[in-house]
């Protein structure tokens, strides 16, 4: 009897080792089967649970190539008993619970294991593991869920951080980011104000997020501020208006978080100006500073009620909006620093026409008007005169040509830059007569578009203002680059400027020093300029431009 007992346990044992592969298998086919959710804006949801389930079928397959060997091992050897604790199971069921992407991939191994304890009659065992699963189950979707909200957190950063590019234009990236965060609140306005203390005015963009047609910023005076800065910058808060009352509201000091007890109702210009009854309003920072106001206005209606904005909400938009500041701030930058490269470019342009070619225009005019008295009592001198006066003509329309071509759009690629510089070189070295050394370095050079054509206006120019103001009979141009930057070196013989010293960037600007255009250009990539002057022994200029 005690033999049949110990054959008939022997049988069992032998049961549980042949489902364990058979639910192992099982459990992997489902693997390899398993299709991540798409769509619906989560992406790396997706591609995390193509990762996990690489991982998962890893471990799973090293489990049933154990569960085989030991299967194989007790078939091939008829006297040998061998046991494969349960414990291991237990602890390999509870690892692929949080490792597996698929929930009915692990209940085959629950299931096993289940049957398992059920074949040793082990009640209190099965009891136990069915509390641990039920738990961890619950652990497992709330960390999943915490998961999903946090990546679809990032992702809608993520999104705000592109469409806040200098490349769409100022007008459009405000347009399309405060769109997305109207969308993301179901808001049926959204605007940010921003205010320029140099120009002294106030910029609006007002934003409905189903509008399609573009519309730029409202330009007001700052008398105007009241009605979108609000209260103070320092606070942010929410607002609900009331019919027959300013209406009630909650708020905290965004700098410590503490709650502001007495909220000051906000304006009635505010309520009019956007026919609002529910607002919130954070504060958005330029340079460190308060610059401006986020405002989301008029949670849409649910169920014909209005919707109300939570203490949940403003602290978000406090995220968001903490968020967008960097971006939108390089936006702003980007644009000023071009305008005021336009404004330099033209300033350069009048005052080289003023002390160019006008100039000439007028002397041409005073001795045209000699000559017509002298003519008919001194010919021969007369015409010796005009000759001169047509070689001065040919000379400006040649200036007044090469003006004309450096004005025109330049598109300037990695490619293409050392030879349009040797080409310049060779150039200027016929039209002016100066010795020009050109040395690149590097014969495959790897810049941004944008940086080659300005590191190219920068070069041109230089050259220019030596042609013109320097007096040198010799000028010599590096251009090198590595890892981290590329340089350019233009180094002349000519009288140099009217001061004396070695000045950066920021010391030209404060002393304001240096050509004001090539200092502008520099600045507009990021870059760094540095003038090196000796009077009556040349000039040499240095800027270097970072390529991260």
């Amino acid at each position: 009897m005690m033999v049949l007992e110990n054959a008939e346990r022997m049988h069992l044992e032998r049961q549980v080792t042949l489902a364990r592969v058979i639910f192992a298998a099982l459990a992997l086919v489902d693997l390899v089967e398993f299709r991540p959710p798409t769509g619906g804006g989560m992406g790396a949801l997706a591609i995390s649970g193509v990762d996990r389930a690489w991982a998962s079928a890893a471990f799973l397959a090293a489990y049933v190539g154990l569960a085989l060997a030991i299967l194989l091992y007790e078939r091939g050897t008829s006297l040998a008993k061998v046991e494969f604790p349960l414990l291991v199971d237990f602890v390999a069921l509870v690892c692929f619970l949080f490792l597996s992407p698929s929930l009915a991939a692990w209940w085959f191994l629950f299931l096993f294991l289940v049957f398992a304890l059920s074949t040793r009659g082990n009640s209190r065992a099965m009891l136990g593991l069915v509390c641990v699963a039920t738990v961890g189950i619950i652990i497992r979707i709330a960390a999943t869920e915490s998961f999903a909200v946090r990546s679809a957190w990032q992702q809608f950063l993520e999104k705000l951080s592109q469409l806040l590019q200098f490349d769409r234009g100022l007008t459009e990236s405000v347009r399309q980011a405060l769109g997305e965060i109207a969308l993301a609140f179901n808001c049926e306005q959204a605007c940010f104000a921003i205010r320029d203390e140099e120009l002294e005015r106030l910029f609006v963009w007002k934003i409905h997020p189903n509008e399609h047609e573009p519309s730029g910023p409202e330009t007001l005076a700052l008398s105007r501020s009241e009605t979108f800065l609000t209260d103070s910058f320092e606070t942010s808060f929410a607002w609900e208006f009331e019919e027959n009352g300013p209406g009630r509201g909650f708020g905290w000091d965004r700098r410590t978080g503490q709650a502001v007890r007495h909220l000051a109702a906000p304006p009635s210009s505010t309520r009019h100006e956007f026919g609002a009854h529910a607002f919130m309003a954070v504060t958005i920072d330029s340079a460190g500073k308060p610059a401006g106001r986020v405002l989301l206005l008029n949670p849409k209606q649910s169920g014909g009620s209005a919707l109300k904005f939570t203490s949940a909400d403003l602290r978000w938009l406090e995220q968001i909006v903490r968020h967008i500041a960097l971006p939108l701030e390089n936006v702003f930058l980007m644009r000023h620093l071009r305008a005021r490269a336009i404004e330099s470019e033209r300033s350069r342009i009048s005052r080289d026409l003023h002390d160019g070619i006008l100039q000439t225009l007028l002397s041409l005019n005073i001795q045209l008007d000699v000559l017509r008295h002298k003519f008919p009592w001194a010919p021969e001198q007369a015409g010796s005169e005009l000759e001169t006066l047509q070689k001065t003509v040919q000379q400006e329309s040649e200036e007044l040509r090469r003006m004309v071509t450096d004005l025109r759009p330049l598109r300037v690629e990695s490619a293409d830059m050392r030879e349009l510089m040797l080409g310049f070189a060779e150039r200027f070295r016929n039209e002016s007569g100066l010795a020009v050394d050109l040395f690149i370095e590097d014969r495959s050079l790897r810049m941004p578009d944008r940086i080659c054509r300005e590191l190219f206006q920068i070069y041109r120019e230089s050259l220019n203002n030596i042609k013109k103001h320097a007096k040198a009979s010799h000028v010599v141009v590096k251009l090198g680059q590595d890892e981290a930057k590329v340089s350019m070196v233009v180094d002349d013989n000519g009288h140099g400027f009217s001061f004396s010293g070695n000045y950066a960037s920021e010391d030209l600007d404060r002393l304001r020093l240096g050509p004001i255009s090539i200092k502008e250009r520099t600045r507009s990539v990021g870059g760094t300029l540095t003038v090196e002057s000796n009077p009556g022994h040349g000039a040499r200029l240095t800027v270097e431009i970072p390529l991260n």
